[in-house]
C-alpha cells in the first residue's frame, strides 16, 4: 500500500472519530470550541507520528511478552514532551486543555495504532499512517468544534459570526457534544453510503 493510500485512510476510511469511534472521551470533552478541538487534534497527531516512528523502529527488539508495557512507556514520554511543549510556548492552550493531554497515553487510537500498524510495519509507513490517522483526528475534532461553537457561542475560532442572542447553550454542555457528534457521523455516513 503506497504512503499516500495509507494517509489517506487515516483521514477518511480509517477515521478514528467518524468512522472508528475510537477516542471519544476527548472529542466530547474539548470540542466545546473549535480552537480546542483543533489543539488537541494537533497534539494526538505529534504523538501519533513520533509513538509509531519510535515503535515501529523498535519492534523488532522488544519481546512479545513486554511490548505493551514499551509502547505505554514510549507513548508516555513523547505526552511528557508535547504537555511540557505547550505549557511553555502556549500556557492558554495548555490550561485549557488541562487533564486531557495526560489522558493522550491512554488513548486508545495511539495504542491500537501502534498494535495493529506500526508493530507491523517499517518506519516511514508507520509515520504515514500516524499522520493519517492524526489528521483524520484533528480534523474531526476541528469540525465538531467549529459547530459546536457556532451553535452554542455564535462563533468560530472567536470569530462572531452569530448574535450572542441566539446561541444555544446546549451545543457547549456535553448533550450538546454527543448530538453534535451523531448528526456529524449521520451526514458522514450519508455521503459515504455507509
Amino acid at each position: 500500500m503506497s504512503n499516500a493510500k495509507i494517509i489517506f485512510n487515516g483521514i477518511i476510511k480509517e477515521n478514528p472519530t467518524f468512522v472508528l469511534l475510537l477516542g471519544m472521551c476527548p472529542t466530547l470533552a474539548t470540542t466545546t470550541s473549535a480552537m480546542n478541538g483543533m489543539m488537541m487534534g494537533l497534539a494526538t497527531m505529534v504523538v501519533l507520528i513520533f509513538s509509531n516512528l519510535v515503535i515501529s523502529s523498535i519492534r523488532n527488539y522488544v519481546p512479545d511478552m513486554v511490548h505493551i508495557p514499551v509502547y505505554i512507556v514510549v507513548i508516555a514520554t513523547l505526552v511528557t514532551i508535547v504537555q511540557m511543549c505547550l505549557a511553555a510556548y502556549l500556557p492558554d492552550v495548555n490550561k485549557s486543555l488541562g487533564l486531557f493531554i495526560p489522558l493522550i497515553v491512554v488513548n486508545c487510537i495511539i495504542l491500537g495504532r501502534a498494535e495493529a500498524f506500526a508493530s507491523k510495519n517499517d518506519p516511514v509507513a508507520s509515520m504515514c499512517d500516524g499522520l493519517g490517522i492524526g489528521l483524520g483526528f484533528t480534523l474531526a475534532l476541528t469540525l465538531l468544534g467549529i459547530c459546536r461553537e457556532l451553535l452554542g457561542n455564535g462563533t468560530v475560532f472567536d470569530v462572531r459570526l452569530i448574535s450572542e442572542e441566539y446561541g444555544m447553550l446546549l451545543f457547549i454542555l456535553p448533550p450538546g457534544a454527543f448530538m453534535t457528534l451523531g448528526f456529524l457521523i449521520a451526514i458522514k455516513n450519508r455521503f459515504t453510503k455507509e
